[in-house]
C-alpha cells in the first residue's frame, strides 16, 4: 500500500504544481458592454464556443454599464492604462471616441485576412459600415442594426373608417390619419391619439433627412443645423404637436406610458408609432394577436413626386439606422486575441449559434423568439432562412424592416456627436413647447456646435500647458504654511521636553488624516483650479487657454448658465423655507407628551433616510403627469378636477410643474430636520415659556417671542445648509431626466452641478467643468459669507442677561 499511495502523493503534487502553470498561461481577455445576465443563453453559447477552440483564452464578460453615450468607465479605465480587450460601443460614439485616439484602426487587422471568413465592407450595410469610419480609417465592427418603420394599429383604422391596407405616404396624410385617429374623453383628455411626432424612435433626424437636410457638411467642419430643410421639418413636428393641442398636453398623456403588455401601441392608446425592429419581440410576447401592419415612414410630398430637390435622391421612402459595434480600445493588451473574438462574434456561424441557443432558451420557458438584425446583409439572409418567425405577421414585419435597409441614413460621424445631438434634441424641445421659432431655436444651437467645432480644429495651434510655475507656487506656499505652522508650533508649546512630546505624538496621530486631506482634498482642488485655465480632455495633454473657459461660460453659454442657476435660486427660494416649515411643523407635533410618540418620530424619519436615488426613483412614479398612472394625480382627478375642474398637474413632463415637482419630493424627506428642529425646541429653556403664560402671552404670541428667538441658530443652519444644498442638487434630477444627462422640459430641470456633470462628462471638456466648478463655489462662498455677515442682526446664541 505505501508504493501506491507514495505514487498517488507523487501524481497530485505534479498536478497541483501543473495546474497554476496552464492557470497562468490562458489569457483572460476582457469584453465590457455586451448583455449579461440569466437570459444571455445566445451570448453564453458564443463565448463557450469561442474558448472551446481557443482553450488559452478566457474570456470575462463584463456590462460595466459601457458601451452607450456615458464614457465615464471608459475614459477611467484607458487614461488608468487598464482598458478592455473589446467593447461593445454604440456607432453612434465611434467617431467621438475614434478622434481622441482611444480605439484601434482595425484597417490593418482587415488587410490581413482572406478567405470565405474574412470580415469585408461589401457584406455590410453602408450606413451601418460608414458609421465605424473615422477619418478614412475602420475603428469597429458593426454588429447589430436597427431601422424605423411606421407602425400602425389596423383595427383603430376601421374604427375610424380608414382603409387599414392604406397607410399614409406623405406628411399631408399623416397629418390628416392623426387628427381622425385622436379620441378625446368626456373631460377633454385623450381617450387615444393617432400619432405622436417624437414618440417612439423618430426624432428630427428622421424628419430633416426625409426633407433633403443634412445636419453636418461634407468636410464635417461647419454644422447645418439651422439649413431650411431642417427647419421645414422641425415646424411640420410643431404642426403635428399643435394640431392634437399642443406640447404640454401631449406630453402629460405620453408620462402615463408603460412598457412591456401595457405597451400605449399594444393597448390601442397610440394608433400610429415611427419604432425600431427592436420592437417585434415585445410584440411577439405581449401582443401576438395585435393586428398592425408595418409601412415605410411617411415622406414630404415633394420626395415623392421627385422634384427638382429630390431629382438626385431616387429613395420615396427613407429611415434611419444605428446600432452597436465591436471595438478595440487603444492600450489592450491582447490585440490579436481581441481582433479573433470580433471576428468570431461578428461571423455567421457566431450568429447562428447565439440565435441557436437564444431560441432553444425562449422556448423553453415558453416565450417566442425574434432574431435581432445584422448589419450584414449575408448574415440577415441566412438569420431569415433558418430563424424566421412562425407567425407571418412577424415575419413579414422583420422582412419589411430589413428591406428599409439599403435607403437607410446615419448620423453623421463626428467628434462633437453628443454635442450635436443635444443641440438637436434642446432645438426641437424649444420649437415644439412655443419658446422659439423652429428656425430661432435651429440658429441658436447651430451657433453653439459651431463655436466648438471651430474650438476643436483649433486646439493644435494652443500652447501647452505649463505645469510648472503653478505647481511651484504650491509647493512654495506649502512649505511657507509648514514652516509658519511649525514655528507657531514651537512657540505655543515652548521649550517643555514633555510638552514636545504630546505634541509629537498629537501630529502622529492627526497624521493619517492630513495626508488624507492633502493628497485626496486639497490635491484636487489645487488642480481643478489650475484646469480651469485649460482646454482638457483627460485624454490629451491640457492646452492653455487662459481665461478662456470663464469668458465663455459668462458669454456663449450665459443663458445655460443663468438658466442653470435660476433654478437653483427657485430651488432655494421656495423649496427650503417649505422645508424648514414642514420640518418645524413636524417637530412641534412630535414634541408633546403623547403615548407612542416614539413610534411617530421613527415613522416620521424613515423617509429621510431613503436612498436619494430610490426615493427619486418613487416619485417619478408617484408624480407621473398621466391619472392612469401617477398616484397623486389619481388622487387628484377624483377630488380637485371632479368638484373644480382643476386639471392635474403635468408635474416633470412640463417646464411649470418640473421644479414644484422636485420640492414636493424633497418634502417627503423633512423627517431628516424633524430631528434638528426637535433637539432645538428641547431646549428652550421652560422657564421662559411659563414666564411669559404667566404675563397673559398666548401660544403664538410664545411661539413668537420666546421659542421662535431660541430657534434662530436653527433657522440659520438650515438656511446656509439648504443653499448648499440647493446649488449642489445632482443625484434627483439626474435620475428624473433619465439618468443620461437630462435636464428636463425647456431645461427646466438644469441645476449648476448637471450642467458641470454634462461637460465633465458627456462632452469630455474636463477645463471648462473645472471652471464651472469654482464658478460653483465662489457663488456658495459668497451666498454663506452674506448669511455669515447678516446672522448677527437676527440670529440669538442666548438668552439677553439684561
Amino acid at each position: 500500500m505505501k508504493p501506491l499511495f507514495r505514487v498517488g502523493a507523487a501524481l497530485l503534487a505534479a498536478l497541483a504544481l501543473t495546474l497554476p502553470t496552464l492557470a497562468q498561461d490562458k489569457i483572460k481577455l476582457v469584453v465590457w458592454g455586451l448583455q449579461s445576465g440569466k437570459e444571455t443563453s445566445g451570448l453564453d453559447a458564443q463565448i463557450a464556443e469561442f474558448e472551446k477552440r481557443n482553450p488559452q483564452i478566457k474570456v470575462s464578460n463584463l456590462s460595466m454599464g459601457a458601451g452607450s453615450m456615458n464614457p465615464q468607465k471608459l475614459m477611467t479605465a484607458i487614461v488608468g492604462g487598464v482598458p478592455p480587450d473589446v467593447i461593445s460601443q454604440d456607432r453612434f460614439t465611434i467617431g467621438d471616441w475614434a478622434s481622441r485616439g482611444t480605439f484601434e484602426p482595425l484597417d490593418d487587422f482587415l488587410a490581413s485576412e482572406s478567405g470565405p471568413e474574412a470580415v469585408k465592407a461589401e457584406d455590410f450595410y453602408p450606413a451601418a459600415w460608414n458609421e465605424a469610419v473615422y477619418n478614412g480609417k475602420v475603428y469597429a465592427i458593426p454588429t447589430g442594426i436597427d431601422d424605423r418603420m411606421l407602425m400602425y394599429n389596423r383595427k383603430l383604422f376601421r374604427e375610424a373608417g380608414l382603409d387599414p391596407n392604406k397607410p399614409p405616404k406623405t406628411w399631408d396624410e399623416l397629418r390628416d390619419y392623426a387628427k381622425k385617429l385622436t379620441k378625446y374623453n368626456a373631460d377633454k383628455t385623450y381617450a387615444s391619439i393617432g400619432f405622436i411626432p417624437n414618440y417612439g424612435n423618430s426624432w428630427l433626424y428622421i424628419y430633416s433627412w426625409m426633407n433633403g437636410g443634412s445636419f453636418m457638411s461634407p468636410d464635417g467642419k461647419s454644422c447645418t443645423l439651422a439649413a431650411p430643410e431642417n427647419v421645414a421639418a422641425l415646424g411640420y413636428m410643431k404642426q403635428l404637436y399643435d394640431d392634437l393641442g399642443g406640447w404640454n398636453k401631449v406630453s402629460v398623456y405620453q408620462s402615463g406610458f408603460q412598457g412591456g403588455e401595457l405597451d400605449p401601441f399594444f393597448t390601442g392608446k397610440v394608433a400610429m408609432v415611427i419604432n425600431g425592429d427592436w420592437v417585434m419581440g415585445n410584440v411577439a410576447r405581449y401582443a401576438p394577436d395585435l393586428d398592425f401592419a408595418i409601412a415605410p415612414p411617411p415622406s414630404p410630398q415633394e420626395r415623392i413626386a421627385h422634384t427638382r430637390r429630390f431629382s438626385q435622391d431616387k429613395d420615396d421612402h427613407i429611415t434611419w439606422t444605428g446600432g452597436y459595434s465591436l471595438a478595440i480600445p487603444k492600450g489592450t493588451k491582447h490585440p490579436k486575441e481581441a481582433w479573433k473574438f470580433i471576428q468570431f462574434l461578428s461571423s455567421e456561424e457566431g450568429y447562428r449559434i447565439y440565435n441557436k441557443a437564444q431560441k432553444a432558451y425562449n422556448e423553453k420557458i415558453g416565450r417566442p423568439y425574434v432574431f435581432r438584425l445584422s448589419a450584414n446583409k449575408n448574415i440577415n439572409g441566412m438569420l431569415f432562412r433558418e430563424f424566421s418567425p412562425a407567425n407571418e405577421r412577424l415575419a413579414g414585419a422583420l422582412k419589411a424592416y430589413s428591406d428599409m435597409l439599403p435607403h437607410a441614413r446615419y448620423r453623421p460621424v463626428t467628434f462633437i456627436g453628443q454635442k450635436l445631438w443635444d443641440a438637436h434634441v434642446r432645438a426641437f424641445e424649444r420649437a415644439c413647447q412655443g419658446a422659439q421659432s423652429p428656425e430661432a431655436a435651429l440658429q441658436e444651437q447651430q451657433v453653439l456646435v459651431q463655436k466648438e467645432l471651430d474650438k476643436a480644429f483649433a486646439r493644435e495651434s494652443l500652447p501647452l500647458f505649463n505645469w510648472t510655475p503653478p505647481v511651484l507656487v504650491c509647493a512654495v506656499l506649502g512649505l511657507l504654511g509648514v514652516g509658519y505652522g511649525a514655528w507657531r508650533g514651537q512657540k505655543l508649546v515652548g521649550k517643555s521636553r514633555m510638552a514636545r512630546q504630546e505634541a509629537l505624538a498629537g501630529w502622529l496621530m492627526a497624521a493619517p488624516w492630513i495626508v488624507g486631506f492633502l493628497v485626496f482634498t486639497l490635491g484636487p482642488i489645487l488642480t481643478s483650479l489650475m484646469l480651469a485655465f485649460t482646454d482638457y480632455d483627460v485624454l490629451h495633454p491640457a492646452r492653455a487657454v487662459g481665461l478662456g473657459n470663464f469668458k465663455e461660460l459668462l458669454t456663449d453659454d450665459r443663458e445655460l448658465l443663468m438658466k442653470a442657476i435660476g433654478n437653483a435660486t427657485y430651488l432655494s427660494l421656495f423649496g427650503i423655507p417649505l422645508g424648514m416649515v414642514t420640518g418645524l411643523s413636524i417637530a412641534l407635533l412630535l414634541n408633546q407628551k403623547v403615548k407612542g410618540m416614539n413610534f411617530y418620530r421613527t415613522a416620521f424619519y424613515i423617509p429621510s433616510i431613503v436612498p436619494a436615488i430610490a426615493s427619486a426613483v418613487l416619485w417619478v412614479w408617484l408624480l407621473a403627469g398621466d391619472p392612469n398612472k401617477g398616484l397623486i394625480n389619481a388622487l387628484w382627478k377624483e377630488t380637485f378636477t371632479a368638484w373644480f375642474g382643476w386639471t392635474p398637474p403635468g408635474w416633470f413632463g412640463v417646464p411649470e410643474w418640473a421644479k414644484p415637482g422636485l420640492i414636493v419630493q424633497g418634502l417627503w424627506g423633512a423627517g431628516g430636520g424633524m430631528i434638528l428642529w426637535l433637539a432645538g425646541l428641547q431646549g428652550v429653556p421652560q422657564s421662559l415659556t411659563e414666564a411669559a403664560l404667566i404675563d397673559g402671552a398666548n401660544t403664538f404670541q410664545r411661539f413668537r417671542h420666546v421659542t421662535l428667538p431660541l430657534l434662530s441658530p436653527y433657522i440659520f443652519f438650515n438656511l446656509i445648509m439648504g443653499t448648499i444644498g440647493a446649488l449642489q442638487e445632482f443625484d434627483r434630477v439626474y435620475v428624473i431626466g433619465g439618468g443620461d444627462g437630462g435636464t428636463g422640459p425647456l431645461d427646466s430641470l438644469l441645476v449648476p452641478v448637471l450642467y458641470l456633470f454634462n461637460n465633465a462628462f458627456r462632452y469630455f471638456k474636463m477645463g471648462y467643468a473645472s471652471a464651472i466648478a469654482w464658478v460653483i463655489f465662489i457663488i456658495i462662498l459668497g451666498l454663506t459669507l452674506v448669511q455669515w455677515r447678516l446672522q448677527k442682526h437676527w440670529v440669538h446664541y442666548e438668552v439677553d442677561k439684561k
